[in-house]
């Protein structure tokens, strides 16, 4: 199965409750063999609208981040949610909502084969890197699981919201630049002499 094919089945899943009150699934968004990924933890109003993760405020204050360390989601890297619909009143994801999503986000991987992941804010940290994970204390730092490098960093959204937070994301996406060029083949080529 490839990425579009995959994209397909999601599209159409009724596995929990948030299939009713959506009105898009948000699948992720990228190229499809990106090195990096970044996981959020769910869609939001305009991302249920557009049917795109990281789309709203929140999702411009990404792009800066992004292209401040040459990332782009139509360059080099994959955007993706734990959950593909957005919970109601933008409220965290339910237990069982994220285990019915988990297999499309595992199939994600499968395809895409990324070497590093990002987590976007607590509830992806706590989900895709351990259960007591704190993303304020322990943002920027490096955790391998099954060959897989996983961060995390504050959600672009918390740093609207608490702006004087900024350079602390600054510096994770500095950090991430580092790594990547440490451990990425495609996503920097390198540059000739």
């Amino acid at each position: 199965m490839n990425l579009e094919e995959l994209r397909a089945s999601c599209i159409a899943c009724e596995k929990c409750g948030l299939c009713q009150t959506r009105t898009n699934v948000v699948f992720g968004t990228g190229v499809p063999n990106a090195e990096v990924m970044f996981i959020g933890e769910g869609p939001g109003q305009r991302e249920d609208e557009q049917g795109l993760p990281f789309v709203g405020r929140s999702g411009q204050l990404l792009d800066r981040y992004l292209q401040s360390v040459d990332l782009s989601r139509d360059k080099n890297i994959f955007i993706a949610n734990i959950v593909k619909c957005r919970p109601p009143n933008n409220r965290d994801p339910l237990a069982e909502e994220w285990a019915a999503c988990l297999p499309w986000l595992e199939e994600q991987f499968r395809i895409i084969q990324p070497k590093i992941v990002v987590c976007l804010g607590r509830i992806a940290a706590q989900r895709m890197i351990r259960p007591d994970f704190s993303v304020t204390k322990e943002h920027g730092q490096w955790t391998e699981k099954n060959g897989i490098l996983y961060t995390a960093t504050l959600h672009p959204a918390a740093l609207l919201r608490n702006p004087s937070q900024k350079p602390i994301a600054f510096e994770d996406f500095v950090t991430l630049r580092e790594k990547i060029k440490e451990v990425c083949t495609r996503t920097y080529p390198q540059q000739e002499d």
